[in-house]
């Protein structure tokens, strides 16, 4: 398969080697850092770092003319490149003061540049095209620049003068072209000129204020960014005046042949089914081959409903398409094989949402359960998805969740409403996959040749209105892809949070001892400080095997893209598997539905890549090119393993399924797993 791939990125070349900067010894709002190694403290002047205070070799500049107490240095940018991107970032910012009438740093310093939407005309708003501007160092040492559209953001009209709002809601606000935090980095003068003040219009402070945005359409965007960042570059980079500042290559964007990127073997991506069938799509080959395995033994299940009363038209419709299927869908039995008994009198109604929980506690812990025999409860929720931001309904829906596991139910929920929609046939499919899942069965496994290694996938993230903020989970699998066992752990800051991934990782080796290598598939939503405890610790495992990390995000904003220039569909989306390196053991990797030259993928098939960073315990491995294929095949191979729906993803479930604990875990009551939750996929 022939493709020619365009990054987003420019390279340039270094506008000054040497830069002379003011230093001072205090942190300052806006102010770029350097750190003092021995080799820079001649150069300081006669400053010199306290040994017993590691903050004294840190020092701060803003780029401008010295002031008192200032330490001037003259720094090589060419040696120091961390320096000379915060350097490159300045005379970005400051360039485009002048032409950008919003700007605002990221949360990684980078350049965010607001253009307005001129399309858009609403009376509440003003509508705001974002670009990132990235600047870093490619695999050669040398700076480029990463144009990344980021999406469409909205500012209000009124000012905080003629407006009343909950500033928690969404703290952002426009003050005189610049962004800041409410609270936080909004300069004290804008206080005295709220009429200059305008707030950043989050989707929570649009609900709050009634105000309807358009629905989001299921697009291929590829085409869209790649004309948005065009059309950025040429009106905005490619122009003398900014040349002269940042001094891009003359050939634009890095274009990569064939020769210059790979693309994972078609059969990396093959899936086994029943008796040993292969194939490459689940949406078709579940239906066609059965699933590779269905429940172990005792294979005795048996599945009731739980409803609020009057809801039995939903419990009918639903249990006659699991018996005969509907549509195009098969019922249970035949689609995944799994036989089941039911009875009317098994059920459990409520009268009204406020009563859920103490209904159901009454009914269950009453209820004897016999040996041998698999319960699957059916919970058709009158709560949709948009309802359950409501703090009761989460409550009982969270609390219904923790009460099933508790008691050691398998629970799968339906929005009622869900039931009766035409496109009922469709969702129906996705249900018995996560149906199967949780009972023990297998819908798909790798099609790989087992051998003796440990794949760990490792989530740390916050939890907003949750008892315990940070969560930490840690999921182990084998090279097969089939799930062994996971542990999930709430933690007050991330060095306890490091400390039981730690003793997760160490006990998924000990259960393991055959293992040849453990590779660790990380995935964060947190800061860079409070990550640092959890890699330092990852990086410091005492196993007795290599230990590899990949670290992994996702690159749907912010980042850097890959379109595939060479497509005569002109759809843009790189073939599925294709892996770039962007940097020094940094890897760009597309899973998606677009398989072959004749693939028609569906609108929700367009998927954006991953980036992946690799490091280990023993970095002369990730010399091995075949040894990096390989990791790259296995984040490929694992996104296939999504046993929530039947439909391509582009995340592995090494990263997956801890980021769906997250959502979960932290509002359960009893704040360590049982066994029962540890060993089943219970939160599909």
């Amino acid at each position: 398969m022939e493709q020619t791939l365009m990054l987003n990125s420019i390279p340039f070349s270094t506008p000054t080697t040497s830069l002379t900067c003011s230093f001072y010894t205090n942190r300052q709002e806006g102010f770029s850092s350097i750190y003092i190694s021995d080799e820079l403290i001649p150069l300081l002047n006669g400053y010199r770092p306290d040994p017993s205070i590691p903050e004294s070799r840190w020092l701060y500049t803003d780029f401008q003319q010295p002031r008192e107490g200032a330490i001037l240095a003259s720094i090589n940018l060419t040696e120091h490149i961390q320096f000379a991107e915060h350097y490159y970032r300045y005379l970005i910012s400051t360039y485009f003061r002048s032409v950008a009438p919003v700007m605002r740093r990221s949360f990684t310093k980078d350049v965010e540049v607001w253009l307005l939407d001129t399309t858009s005309h609403h009376p509440e708003y003003d509508q705001y095209y974002l670009f990132t501007l990235i600047v870093q160092h490619n695999t050669e040492g040398l700076p480029m620049l990463t144009i990344a559209y980021d999406g469409r953001s909205r500012i209000l009209k009124k000012s905080m003068q003629d407006c009343n709002i909950d500033t928690l809601l969404n703290p952002w606000m426009l003050y005189k072209g610049f962004l800041y935090k409410w609270g936080t980095s909004l300069p004290d003068e804008a206080m005295l000129h709220l009429e200059e003040v305008y707030p950043l219009l989050s989707n929570q402070l649009g609900t709050e204020l009634e105000i309807v945005f358009p629905a989001r359409e299921t697009i291929n965007r590829y085409p869209l960014y790649y004309k948005l960042i065009q059309g950025f570059y040429a009106k905005y980079l490619n122009q003398p005046d900014f040349l002269n500042i940042i001094p891009l290559s003359p050939k634009g964007f890095i274009i990569k042949t064939r020769q210059e990127h790979e693309i994972i073997s078609g059969e990396a991506g093959m899936l086994e089914y029943g008796e040993k069938n292969l194939g490459l799509e689940p949406k078709y080959d579940l239906k066609s081959y059965g699933p590779y395995a269905t429940i172990p033994k005792p294979q005795n299940v048996k599945l009731f409903f739980i409803y609020q009363k009057g809801d039995e038209p939903y419990v009918q419709r639903l249990k006659d398409a699991f018996d005969n299927g509907i549509g195009a869908a098969k019922g249970i039995k035949e689609y995944i094989k799994v036989v089941y008994t039911y009875k009317d009198e098994w059920n459990i109604s409520f009268t009204h949402v406020s009563d859920a929980v103490k209904t159901c506690l009454d009914a269950l812990k009453n209820r004897q359960k016999e040996l041998g025999v698999k319960y699957l409860i059916i919970y058709i929720s009158p709560i949709g998805k948009m309802e359950k931001h409501n703090p009761e309904h989460l409550r009982t829906y969270y609390r219904l969740k923790d009460m099933f596991l508790f008691y050691e139910y398998q629970s799968q929920v339906i929005f009622k409403n869900n039931i009766v929609k035409s496109n009922f046939q469709y969702f129906l499919p996705n249900i018995m996959v996560a149906m199967l899942a949780k009972l023990g069965g297998v819908p798909w496994r790798l099609n790989r040749t087992p051998a003796n290694e440990l794949i760990v996938g490792i989530g740390a993230a916050y939890v907003k209105h949750a008892k315990s903020r940070m969560l930490g989970s840690a999921f182990c699998f084998d090279n097969e892809g089939k799930f062994q066992h996971f542990n999930a752990f709430p933690a007050d800051n991330t060095k306890s949070l490091a400390g039981s991934i730690h003793d997760a990782v160490v006990n998924f080796t000990n259960r393991n001892p055959n293992a040849t290598r453990l590779i660790i598939h990380f995935y964060k939503v947190i800061s860079k400080a409070e990550l640092k405890p959890i890699l330092d610790t990852l990086y410091a495992l005492d196993v007795s095997i290599p230990v590899i990390v990949l670290t992994i995000n996702r690159t749907a904003s912010k980042n850097i893209l890959a379109f595939d220039i060479s497509d005569p569909s002109k759809n843009l989306m790189p073939y599925s598997g294709t892996y770039v390196q962007i940097a020094e053991r940094q890897y760009l990797l597309f899973n998606n539905a677009r398989y072959k030259e004749d693939s028609v993928p569906g609108k929700k098939d367009y998927k954006f890549p991953v980036k992946i960073k690799i490091t280990s315990t023993q970095l002369e491995l990730l010399n091995d090119p075949e040894l990096i294929k390989l990791l790259l095949d296995q984040v490929y191979q694992f996104s296939r393993m999504y046993w929530k729906s039947i439909s391509q993803q582009n995340m592995p479930v090494t990263i997956m399924y801890p980021e769906m604990v997250a959502e979960i875990f932290p509002y359960f009551k009893n704040p360590v797993l049982t066994d029962f939750g540890k060993e089943s996929l219970w939160f599909l």
